[in-house]
């Protein structure tokens, strides 16, 4: 390839055309004048449809980003801003301006605004005051992400950024369009109590906010109490991060009330939060009442007891959808409270007994039905051997898999066995008068690619993992020999794939 095609190809590549999107992410720009943003200016200014624009990654001066914003006075279709770390190595007095220009072009073009990314810029309250207008015009009104993860605010910019929130909010519902964010992201900026408690007013009113990540800002428990009341505002919430604050009994009491009305919560990092044994014991009993689809709990480093990881530990156990606990880093020790939470955690109770006959009707898995998918699937009732619906695609696809639970307790992670949960779903299954066995090993070995199916499906991909826990089955009481023998004479076509693993079965 000549010289020039490579000069060419590089110059083509120099921004990046994905769609609707416009993308100079960590380019490492330093645009300090107009004459240095010439060709990303016409770029921006040929962009039919643009929605989203990226600048991340390089360094913008107060004259590059007015001339950026020129550009960007005519683009209403804008929706996505992905501007954060692009102020690296400039004066803080240069930020606000910057800011200012570019959110006058948003707001001169009439764009509706859905994601906002600000993060690791460092602008301080300043900056916040840089964005203030924006946010409460109507171009927010649509704003469903704000990201300003690691931008110094402080108090003061905490209280700046809850006012206009709070006047987007009043004003968008007055205009019909009620603001309805879901993700606020605000790690890093030392918020403390103030700001977190003015944020919390806010957050109360909007009601839609779905994930909230707002560790390292040096909040107690008063900030952290006015955010549980709020929290509970919101019943949409699904991740919830408050790493390396200071709860301490009070805060984590508060908390774990607002715990009790959150039925969606997935995600809960309370690590290295203070929370202490009370507080531990309160979100345990929080736990027991309630955050059915719980799959991840941080309360590392809380000064928790041993008796009170205990009973953390105890409150999970019926949480089938989790795949993480974290005690790390605790008052404990070790391997004494580590076989207790797994005694606690291995009597999961996945499935329900099922007394009555099975629906004549009844095809496949209904899964919109999650309790009645669950024992249907255990009943053996579908009798699709190849479809989404068969007992052995439910055993492949919440079992095999295992959702490994992962117990981390001082610096030590330790997977669950997989017994934990095969043990119960397969006794109850083979214990069953309308478990029909047979489809179920015929369908289990279509699902392992040891039968060709006559309906063609979504293959299971087979990993040592589900060949283990296999191993496991066919060992216990509960499983048919008969069965075992089938499953043997079928394996044994695997060997040369997975080796030695695989004489554990015979």
């Amino acid at each position: 390839m000549a010289s020039e095609d490579i000069a060419q190809l590089t110059e083509a590549l120099a921004s990046t055309h994905v769609g609707e999107e416009l993308s100079y992410k960590g380019q490492g720009l330093k645009l300090d004048n107009k004459q240095s943003v010439e060709k990303m200016v016409r770029e921006i200014e040929e962009f039919s449809g643009l929605k989203a624009l990226r600048l991340e990654g390089n360094t913008i001066g107060v004259e590059a980003a007015q001339a950026i914003a020129k550009a960007l006075d005519s683009k209403k279709e804008l929706e996505r801003c992905y501007w954060s770390d692009m102020f690296t190595g400039r004066l803080r007095s240069e930020i606000p301006p910057s800011l200012k220009s570019l959110s006058s072009a948003l707001m001169t073009s009439g764009a509706q605004i859905t994601e906002l990314d600000l993060s690791d810029n460092a602008f301080g309250p300043d900056g916040v005051k840089g964005i203030e207008t924006l946010l409460r015009s109507p171009v927010c009104y649509t704003l469903r992400e704000l990201r300003l993860n690691n931008c110094g605010m402080g108090i003061e910019g905490g209280m700046i950024l809850a006012s206009a929130l709070s006047e987007c909010y009043q004003q968008s519902r007055a205009a019909g369009f009620p603001l309805k964010l879901k993700v606020f992201v605000a790690g890093r900026n030392r918020l403390e109590n103030d700001g977190a408690t003015s944020l919390a007013h806010a957050f109360k009113s909007i009601g839609s906010l779905e994930m909230v990540h707002m560790p390292q800002n040096g909040i107690n428990y008063p900030g952290i109490t006015a955010l549980a009341t709020a929290f509970q505002h919101n019943p949409n919430l699904r991740v919830l991060n408050l790493n390396d604050n200071t709860f301490t009994k009070r805060g984590a009491v508060a908390m774990a009330q607002a715990l009790r009305d959150l039925r969606n919560v997935q995600v809960i990092n309370f690590g290295d939060c203070l929370v202490r044994s009370e507080g531990a014991i309160a979100i345990a009993a929080a736990l027991r009442e309630g955050l059915p689809v719980l799959r991840e709990l941080n309360l590392s480093f809380g000064e928790i007891s041993e008796a009170a990881a205990l009973v953390v530990a105890k409150a999970v156990r019926d949480k089938v959808e989790l795949v993480k606990l974290d005690l790390n880093g605790n008052e404990v020790k070790a391997q004494e409270c580590l076989d207790g939470c797994i005694f606690f955690l291995c009597n999961l109770q996945n499935c329900s007994e099922d007394e009555g006959e099975p629906d004549e009707d009844e095809d496949e898995c209904d899964t919109s039905e999650g309790d009645e998918e669950e024992q249907n699937c255990v009943n053996g009732t579908k009798d699709h051997v190849n479809g989404e619906g068969s007992p052995s695609k439910c055993f492949m696809a919440n079992v095999f898999p295992m959702k490994i639970v992962s117990f981390t307790l001082n610096g030590i992670e330790t997977p669950l066995p997989p017994s934990c949960y095969t043990d119960t779903l397969l006794r109850k299954a083979f214990s069953s008068l309308h478990f029909q066995i047979n489809i179920f090993i015929t369908s289990l070995m279509v699902n392992l690619g040891l039968l060709k199916g006559e309906v063609k499906f979504k293959k299971v991909s087979v990993l040592p993992g589900h060949l283990i826990v296999l191993e496991h089955c066919v060992g216990q009481d509960y499983f048919p020999v008969d069965q075992a023998d089938v499953l043997e004479a079928f394996l044994s076509r695997l060997v040369h794939v997975f080796g030695e693993l695989l004489t554990l079965i015979y």
